[in-house]
């Protein structure tokens, strides 16, 4: 069995820290992705953290991540509520998955508290900011163990 785990963050998450911080907070990125491989580390796993604005290439690296990982982080960022097909490709991977969201998605509009996502996720982080990657890199460690 692989010890690496997917991160993978969807659309606008590259603006993490200019995009609405009084929302999604002022965080990047890049210290996203340094919470989840030290988080990782800490647990005896490595992270592959991802990020695109794209859905067909987020599908691509689902596809290959059979098989390679032992586990997927994911903020599908706006296609929690639109996409069909990521879903469809979240369980290509035949692995648990925990979706995450930096706010709390029932506090905001109704349209956010619809997940194509949610049914298949072993676990949903809202509303805990960057520390829900921790929180979910911690719990994929206990569910792949």
């Amino acid at each position: 069995m692989t010890s690496s785990l997917l991160v993978l963050n969807g659309p606008n998450l590259n603006t993490l820290g200019l995009r609405q911080p009084e929302i999604y907070g002022h965080d990047t990125l890049a210290d996203v992705e340094a919470r989840a491989r030290a988080a990782a580390d800490a647990v005896g796993l490595t992270a592959d953290c991802r990020q695109t604005n794209h859905e067909g290439e987020a599908i691509d690296w689902l596809h290959a991540a059979r098989g390679q990982v032992a586990g997927i982080v994911i903020n599908p960022g706006g296609w929690t509520h639109t996409s069909v097909a990521l879903a469809d490709a979240l369980v290509i991977p035949e692995v648990p998955i925990i979706e995450v969201h930096l706010s709390n998605v029932y506090a905001r509009e109704s349209f956010r508290h619809v997940s194509y996502v949610s049914p298949i996720a072993a676990a949903v982080i809202s509303g805990c900011g960057i520390d829900g990657y921790e929180f979910a890199v911690r719990r994929l460690a206990r569910l792949i163990a």
